[in-house]
């Protein structure tokens, strides 16, 4: 278990770190709250996570790249790095719950916004319940039909998915919605048009998104 610290503000050389859990922590002084990232992954793997991994680079990108705008209004980052790939009947909740802990033993009770894309968004919604958690903001959710909602319980929740996403389905994403709706303190869907799966087309947009919906969460 390998928890990455640095000086504030200051971006981690992630890429040096041997495989297996980690977090990348993009701090600012005196935070009013955090963004934490979870990145996507397989449905079956016991493959370490390395900085080879394509979903973990995906959202270290995004980290470095919306990190700035939520810099600017207080707010740090946080990118986890999973142990394993695999969902595996849900080895990333393991991980994520891990992570809001060290976050609560470093930072306090700082509020936490979930940020996640694909197996990430789903990891959100299994453990938006911690007490340091006060909203979800899921990219391309791999949302099930029988994923319980019971974690999301007061919690805002808004999940961007494009139409021609073939991979994760935005169909499946209003279901999960619509069901989340029932407890959740609200719900969002932003519809991101003809992009698929992998925020390769329209990745300002997708930036924006998920640096605004976050910040939205914490006003």
């Amino acid at each position: 278990m390998i928890a990455v610290t640095a000086e504030q503000s200051r971006e981690h050389d992630a890429h040096a770190l041997p495989a297996g859990r980690a977090l990348t922590r993009l701090d600012v002084d005196s935070p009013r709250a955090v963004v934490l990232v979870l990145h996507g992954g397989k449905q079956t793997s016991r493959q370490p996570v390395d900085a080879r991994s394509a979903s973990w680079r995906r959202m270290a990108a995004m980290q470095r790249t919306i990190t700035p705008t939520l810099h600017a209004a207080g707010v740090g980052t946080w990118l986890l790095r999973y142990t394993v790939r695999g969902w595996n009947g849900g080895a990333p909740v393991v991980d994520a719950r891990w992570a809001l802990r060290r976050l609560r033993d470093e930072l306090g009770d700082v509020p936490v916004v979930l940020l996640g894309h694909s197996m990430g968004a789903r990891t959100a919604a299994y453990v938006a319940d911690d007490p340091s958690v006060v909203g979800v903001v899921g990219l391309a959710p791999w949302w099930q039909p029988d994923d319980p909602v019971s974690a999301l319980r007061g919690k805002p929740v808004v999940a961007a998915h494009g139409r021609t996403d073939k991979i994760t389905s935005a169909r499946m994403t209003r279901a999960f919605l619509a069901r989340a709706e029932q407890v959740a303190a609200g719900v969002e869907f932003v519809d991101m048009g003809r992009v698929g799966h992998y925020m390769f087309r329209r990745v300002p947009t997708w930036n924006d998104v998920a640096s605004s919906r976050c910040l939205a969460l914490l006003d």
